[in-house]
């Protein structure tokens, strides 16, 4: 383990490589940070630091950048999560607080988080098998219509079109909603089918035919829906990130939605904060980005992640502080709804 001189030392490197894109040296180091030592015991301690591949030498100039190992170290020991100001909360609960449906929740997520961190923003939509039924709506559209509408704690609303048997009453629409939602609100999704099973035998004989017709695209609805989705924004802000080299693979795995969702899934713990730093991801082509994300939910309930990947050359303080604080706010959005 590194002394906590050593750590102040890396700690300072990171910090101005982050903000200058420069290689740092030790007299720059010297006159920006009030490390209390002399240029040539900073000089001492960035040996070390090179020797155990905390900081590397990228060409014959004088400083020195941080290395995957040394921003790892960096973030494993961050005391502080930069908090966001009083105008970024109070900008955040208003623009998500317009928010009309889950589709615009989300929308209004991933650009906000782009904006926030000035990185490329990835938002899941809430998994439906995360997701428990609030609400279940028959709706008639004509004489042999009807609209069947699941809506979720998640905020997810499903609808589909249902051909009618002939001759169905109000009153058995009417019947057939109600036991739906006397057997389903609060259930989640993946227990829906052995609890919907035994619906037929509690209606009459001349209902049964309905029930059957609603019950299979219900089921249907359920398993075929696009189950994960993702959504992303701010591309074009890798453009002014240095990964002119790899650029091309980075924009080719952001439009693999495969990738994607295998790279949030594979991101440790799904409700806390995690940080993949370059060669820590799980794809070659990401080995020059760094990403964080974390789980976000309503309640104790993580129901899908969203994050924000960029180049390792990253302010993690400030974007782990943005990651963490914008999940809260969709948790509660989505306690809320």
């Amino acid at each position: 383990m590194l002394d906590d001189r050593k750590l102040a030392v890396l700690r300072a490197i990171v910090e101005d490589y982050v903000s200058t894109n420069e290689p740092v040296g030790s007299k720059a180091l010297a006159d920006r940070h009030n490390l209390g030592v002399s240029p040539a015991t900073i000089r001492n301690d960035m040996a070390m630091l090179e020797e155990q591949g905390y900081i590397a030498q990228p060409h014959t100039s004088a400083g020195r950048v941080p290395t995957d190992k040394g921003y790892r170290l960096f973030v494993d020991r961050l005391s502080t999560i930069k908090p966001l100001s009083v105008a970024e909360r109070r900008a955040i609960e208003t623009f998500l607080g317009g928010a009309y449906d889950l589709d615009d929740v989300v929308t209004r997520t991933v650009r906000l988080l782009a904006q926030l961190t000035r990185q490329v923003a990835v938002v899941q939509y809430p998994s439906l098998t995360r997701s428990a039924v609030r609400h279940v709506e028959l709706v008639p559209i004509g004489p042999e219509r009807l609209l069947l509408v699941i809506i979720t704690n998640t905020g997810r609303v499903e609808q589909r079109t249902i051909e009618m048997p002939e001759g169905v009453s109000e009153e058995s629409i009417a019947h057939l909603r109600a036991l739906l939602n006397a057997h389903l609100d609060g259930c989640w999704l993946n227990d829906v089918p052995g609890v919907v099973a035994e619906v037929p035998d509690r209606l009459p004989p001349d209902e049964r035919p309905l029930a059957a017709t609603v019950l299979s695209v219900l089921l249907e609805t359920l398993i075929e829906k696009h189950e994960e989705k993702i959504v992303i924004a701010g591309a074009a802000n890798l453009a002014r990130a240095d990964l002119s080299q790899s650029l091309r693979e980075v924009l080719e795995a952001l439009e693999e939605q495969v990738v994607l969702m295998r790279l949030l899934g594979e991101m440790g713990d799904p409700a806390g904060l995690t940080v993949r730093i370059g060669t820590e991801n799980p794809h070659e082509s990401l080995f020059t980005t760094s990403v964080v994300a974390s789980g976000y939910g309503a309640g104790d309930q993580t129901v899908a992640r969203l994050g924000v990947l960029g180049p390792t050359r990253m302010d993690y303080p400030g974007t782990m502080g943005a990651v963490r604080a914008v999940a809260r706010y969709v948790g509660q959005i989505l306690a809320g709804s």
